[in-house]
């Protein structure tokens, strides 16, 4: 089924229109940082010729430890990705846990993104719905994919229809997630754009005792089979040197490794587009 397209400011996904990507840090660590990746990845995108939405969290609500590094904040993380706005002129992205933090994140952000545990919370659907921007629900885990249709009407019933359905993989027993790719099948029939997150689809959540764990060398296949399956966007976490990252740094690539994965995305993607399997 051809989804519908989605403007994101001045990205558009959806439709029969090549892939899009989603990337930055999984959270906001300082603005200096996020500024300097935030560049790079634009540096990237123009090479390649690809619409980019930055994205970054403000607050990392869902960690498995309270000691674990959440970010700066809903105002101080808001003001950083403002200016990642202004600077590099992109798109920005980032998650929103509470119905009390739609409202100023909607002034924002060009997309609120529900997080995976958070998709069947209705307020907060409706509360996003309402700010009038793109939203993007993440599949719960938890989630079947034909279930997530009842989040797509949630949105629906506030006259909102800039949705994006992502896929995250799956729980498979403990510890670990599994990725059924009938799921972008399934949630795009909802007419709407389906895109693949290949960083958190290869985490192991909790694997590594206080923090979850992950298995980056999974990524680039991962992501080289939703392309072919048809996905409008995918998402990928990315940093400079992800070892050292505050968190999910072993499910997260390097900024290095990006061109030579997109390189080939984009050849797989440009026979998806010319057999119109999309």
């Amino acid at each position: 089924m051809k989804a519908r397209e989605v403007k994101i400011a001045d990205v558009v996904i959806g439709g029969r229109r090549p892939i899009a990507l989603i990337a930055g840090p999984c959270v906001i660590e300082t603005e200096k940082s996020t500024l300097i990746c935030a560049r790079k990845l634009k540096k990237i995108a123009e090479k390649f010729d690809i619409s980019l939405i930055f994205k970054s969290s403000y607050d990392k609500a869902n960690r498995t430890s309270f000691r674990s590094f959440r970010g700066p904040g809903l105002k101080r993380g808001l003001k950083i990705l403002e200016k990642v706005k202004k600077e590099h002129g992109l798109p920005v992205l980032s998650d929103v846990h509470t119905v009390e933090e739609a409202k100023a994140a909607g002034a924002v952000l060009d997309c609120l993104q529900i997080p995976a545990f958070l998709c069947r919370q209705t307020d907060i659907l409706v509360a996003a719905a309402r700010t009038g921007k793109a939203v993007n629900v993440k599949k719960g885990q938890f989630v079947a994919p034909w279930n997530m249709e009842e989040a797509v009407k949630k949105i629906e019933s506030q006259s909102n229809r800039k949705i994006l359905l992502t896929e995250r993989g799956s729980t498979f027993g403990y510890n670990n997630l599994v990725v059924d790719f009938r799921a972008l099948g399934v949630m795009r029939g909802f007419g709407y754009p389906v895109v693949f997150d290949a960083t958190h689809s290869v985490q192991l959540p909790g694997a590594a005792g206080a923090s979850s764990s992950g298995q980056r060398q999974y990524v680039a296949a991962l992501a080289r089979a939703a392309v072919a399956f048809g996905c409008d966007a995918l998402f990928l976490e990315c940093r400079e040197n992800p070892d050292s990252a505050p968190c999910d740094g072993p499910n997260m690539i390097s900024l290095d490794d990006l061109e030579g994965l997109l390189t080939i995305l984009q050849d797989i993607d440009a026979v998806v587009l010319k057999n119109r399997i999309r």
